[in-house]
């Protein structure tokens, strides 16, 4: 993998392993907790989304600049701009930023000097490349975002459109509830984030805030590290955490799949099996991968997943609805767990959470396609 950083060791890794501070939380019981999961682990309800819309703009220009297409959550909503581009007739290009600052600057570059109708962040934040997102939307781009801001929706100081994304606030309950229902009050949880994003040291510090409103639940430790290094630091820093903290280490909650993507073999070294405590729940995106480790029963409890693909055909919408002069719809797809359980309904067959509700024949009617 590009940008790869040399293992950390000793007391590099220590740094690593710091709490956040304390903050107030709902109360989250194990009866609450229970109710929660329960509502987001249902099969999905029917489309509550938009149904009327402008036709189809012609002969438009498109193009995603991913952070790092290495990361399901990207390349998934990637996807679904793809198939929704076709159905449109739009031309698509797709350049990929390659997890670092530098490569998603210069992807963002490049994309304004193609001149496209629209230009789409996944996963950059608009906060880091305010200044340039701003050169885009200067020059008449119409430019949206994943993933690009704290939370879903306009935000008046940043040039985007719109962002799309799930609640990251419901996401880090749900996923929190989990651990609390499945643990019967008693999980000792390290949480894992990446403070390169905003929105995951959002999540991430809703995730503790909901363990610590648990009674008999701790957040024993917070490690942050990049995304696009776990390749190169889970193994050791799950060395490090189980010498640290051993059977008080139940679970695990992080911002992403791709944090135990690397995980399983350091664990099974420990002679820890699949189903064994610590159990890894993530809260976001819901990778292929993440999927299969969730089916086998190895070294993955659950998912909180988003719907990637719909929420490509969504920026498509949202972005015929802006060159044809009208407000974006602003919908906000429902928080969706996916455990072992429940992993077969909703595009689960093809290891993706596509919600069964019609979006995309709804689209299709909006667009007249």
């Amino acid at each position: 993998m590009r940008g790869m950083r040399t293992l950390l060791a000793g007391a590099a890794i220590a740094a690593l392993l710091s709490a956040p501070a304390a903050r107030a939380a709902e109360p989250l019981d194990v009866a609450t907790a229970k109710q929660v999961i329960e509502k987001a682990a249902a099969p999905s309800l029917p489309w509550d989304g938009p149904t009327t819309g402008p036709k189809a703009q012609g002969g438009k220009s498109v193009i995603f600049v991913s952070a790092d297409q290495r990361n399901g959550g990207p390349l998934g909503v990637s996807e679904g701009v793809t198939e929704a581009a076709k159905v449109m007739g739009w031309q698509l290009r797709i350049l990929d930023g390659g997890g670092s600052i530098a490569g998603r600057t210069s992807a963002l570059t490049q994309a304004i000097a193609l001149k496209p109708d629209v230009l789409i962040a996944g996963n950059i934040d608009a906060v880091e490349q305010k200044a340039t997102l701003q050169k885009a939307m200067d020059a008449g781009i119409k430019v949206f975002g994943w993933h690009s801001t704290i939370k879903p929706g306009h935000d008046p100081a940043l040039p985007l459109i719109t962002n799309i994304s799930t609640d990251p606030l419901n996401v880090a309950r749900v996923s929190a509830a989990l651990v609390v229902a499945d643990s019967g009050g008693t999980a000792g949880v390290v949480v894992f984030t990446d403070s390169t994003e905003k929105i995951s040291v959002l999540k991430s510090d809703a995730m503790a805030d909901n363990i610590k409103a648990c009674p008999g639940c701790s957040v024993l430790t917070t490690v942050d590290t990049p995304l696009h290094d776990v390749a190169t630091r889970i193994p050791q820093m799950t060395t490090s955490l189980l010498q640290r903290y051993g059977g008080k280490w139940s679970y695990s909650l992080a911002i992403n799949d791709g944090f135990f993507d690397f995980m399983a073999s350091t664990l099974a070294g420990a002679r820890r099996k699949g189903t064994d405590h610590p159990l890894n729940v993530a809260g976001g995106d819901g990778s292929k991968a993440a999927f299969e480790r969730i089916r086998q029963g190895q070294y993955q409890m659950a998912t909180v997943a988003e719907p990637l693909h719909l929420h490509g055909w969504q920026i498509i919408d949202e972005a015929n609805r802006a060159l044809a002069g009208e407000p974006i719809s602003g919908y906000v797809a429902p928080t969706h767990l996916v455990v072992k359980s429940n992993i077969g309904k909703d595009g689960g067959a093809d290891n993706i959470y596509d919600p069964d509700n019609g979006y995309r024949d709804v689209y299709r009617k909006i667009w007249g396609k």
